[in-house]
């Protein structure tokens, strides 16, 4: 049997708790249905018996501490809320606790904004991650060293799982009972809480909102007038111009600042007008792309489909006007 130790950090989001635990819990349900013994001890553990979470709202009883749990196969690291330096701050006795479960041979899995956890031990230090599309920007300036794949729903390496933002938590719990338990098992799990299974990416969710917390003002000169007149043909060389600087200091500077080439940027703020045309509006797909500033409809599925991981046509059917309105 399995050993499944779900952390109850301090402000944690309740979700990220009680998600994990049903899930996991209804497997040994199906099997024990089918006959056979159940797969998973489930246990939530925490700093004290009692703790507060969702801003107080709620109190979580922990069945374990810490300090009685001396070996699990799984740890599972919810999301917490609030600002994230604070968040590490009151929940730092957990660390040393997680660094020593991994060197003893259990797995850690990072759910949502449970990967600023993650990689405040350490153990992902030069390996991937992903997190709430959301949060990359402040996960970028607190560990640089990490590397983040924000478009990815899940990522394992070497024992350490990560989930996308917000409920994408369960395609990474019904991933590792596929791993541990069987496909069969994960399907069914997944037909009974009706979760799509088959999801990879969660860049068709993300909205995308220039990264401006930076002290750069040029650069901010240059994402506004960017996001401004999007519709026309933009390029470095005019950027550079209107701010008085070499095209190579530009996009040096603008690569730092946002985390975006300029190149980059000016597509994600024509693909996110993009989007919120195929969702509010009648017109067809390439009235769209004209209207946000592109004349080649390949160029343009391209494109789309890199940021978004769905077609024009895909993205429109499942987040459209009409299918709103038609459910």
């Amino acid at each position: 049997m399995k050993s499944i130790s779900i952390l109850v950090p301090r402000g944690a989001v309740l979700g990220s708790i009680e998600g994990p635990r049903l899930v996991f819990s209804e497997v040994n349900a199906l099997l024990q249905r089918m006959g056979r013994a159940p797969l998973f001890r489930v246990q939530l553990v925490g700093l004290v018996p009692d703790t507060p979470v969702c801003g107080g709202l709620y109190q979580v009883h922990t069945e374990l501490l810490i300090q009685n749990v001396a070996e699990t196969d799984l740890v599972v690291i919810p999301a917490v809320d609030g600002d994230p330096r604070q968040a590490l701050e009151a929940n730092r006795d957990f660390l040393p606790w997680i660094v020593g479960q991994y060197q003893r041979g259990a797995e850690v899995a990072s759910l949502c904004l449970g990967a600023f956890m993650l990689a405040a031990t350490g153990l992902i230090t030069g390996r991937q991650c992903t997190t709430h599309w959301a949060a990359a920007p402040a996960f970028r300036a607190m560990f640089p060293e990490v590397q983040l794949v924000e478009d990815k729903l899940i990522t394992d390496e070497h024992g350490i799982y990560s989930s996308g933002g917000a409920f994408s938590y369960l395609n990474l719990v019904l991933y590792l009972i596929e791993k541990y338990a069987s496909r069969e098992i994960a399907v069914t799990c997944a037909k009974v809480f009706q979760i799509d299974i088959e999801r990879v990416s969660q860049s068709a969710f993300a909205i995308f909102s220039g990264q401006k917390d930076h002290g750069d003002e040029p650069i901010r000169r240059a994402q506004s007038y960017i996001e401004d007149n999007y519709q026309e043909r933009l390029t470095v060389d005019q950027l550079a111009d209107m701010l008085a600087l070499s095209r190579r200091n530009l996009e040096r500077r603008f690569k730092k600042a946002t985390a975006n080439s300029v190149a980059e940027y000016i597509q994600r703020v024509k693909i996110e007008a993009a989007k919120n045309g195929l969702e509010a509006s009648r017109e067809n797909v390439n009235e769209v792309m004209y209207r946000v500033g592109y004349t080649d409809p390949k160029a343009f599925r391209t494109t789309f489909k890199r940021l978004t991981g769905l077609s024009p046509k895909e993205y429109r059917a499942r987040y459209g006007r009409e299918r709103v309105l038609a459910s």
